[in-house]
């Protein structure tokens, strides 16, 4: 008889400056990360994917930004399902909508949401407490950390061993210094509390690579100081360089809704 197979999928629903969402399947459970587009846009991009709305379990959230908080209590009003987030956050999510339903975490706290297990876990960035996560269930471990200034030690060990990473390659450094954005706004990207540029996020690349790896996301591309060549590029550098692990790279836009990443285990 043949064993019941776990299914795992994965699409960037929106990924940069202007709105970010993750669409993941694990098993039987549904969720989003994050919700920066309207409701309406929200819908479209899981149609473009055939996904329903009302499956949807659960909103994981990242942190309140409205480019990732945008719709979160919206949506959560409209189909009746849990925003599930830092409980510094909660109350600083964008509008006036209140939350029909919540569940609280700390970083650092692995807790159960149907059939997977989340570790929330915490990130340098200019929110009131921004986090990425570890999603694990039958179908293996999914790795997401956007939005953050430098890769820690701690982020390191938290992605090691995922068969699927989803990573901030925010900008590259040569684009970001001769572009457009005023001085301040630089300085604040180039922070240890802004983005995470795509050399830095190559390293992180480099030190949590293995056998297992499958599939990796280049997320929150900066429309004016990236590029997906440039992301890319830094990413297969690495890639390239080495034979453990020959992974799908799927980069993430802000305007079309990824590939999906789909497998049975």
């Amino acid at each position: 008889m043949r064993e019941k197979t776990c299914q795992l999928r994965i699409s960037l629903l929106a990924s940069g400056s202007r709105g970010n969402s993750l669409y993941l399947e694990s098993g039987s459970t549904r969720l989003l990360i994050d919700a920066g587009l309207s409701l309406r846009e929200m819908k479209a991009r899981l149609a473009a994917i055939e996904v329903a709305p009302e499956s949807i379990h659960g909103v994981l959230l990242t942190h309140e930004h409205i480019d990732h908080g945008r719709s979160v209590a919206a949506w959560a009003q409209a189909y009746r399902v849990p925003v599930i987030g830092h409980h510094r956050c909660l109350g600083l999510l964008p509008g006036r909508r209140p939350l029909t339903s919540a569940l609280e975490f700390d970083a650092g706290t692995m807790f159960p949401f149907r059939d997977v297990q989340i570790e929330p876990f915490s990130l340098t960035h200019d929110a009131a407490a921004c986090v990425g996560f570890v999603v694990e269930g039958g179908a293996g471990k999914i790795g997401f950390a956007t939005d953050l200034g430098i890769a820690t030690r701690l982020v390191a060990q938290r992605l090691a061993g995922c068969r699927a990473l989803v990573l901030e390659f925010n900008h590259d450094e040569e684009l970001l210094r001769d572009g457009p954005y005023p001085w301040h706004l630089k300085q604040r990207i180039r922070s240890n509390h802004g983005h995470l540029s795509n050399t830095a996020s190559a390293e992180l690349l480099d030190g949590i690579l293995w056998d297992g790896l499958e599939v990796v996301f280049l997320a929150h591309l900066s429309e004016a100081n990236n590029t997906p060549e440039h992301a890319r590029s830094a990413a297969r550098q690495v890639l390239n360089g080495q034979n453990c692990c020959a992974p799908e790279v799927i980069v993430g836009t802000q305007h079309l809704v990824s590939p999906v990443f789909s497998s049975d285990t």
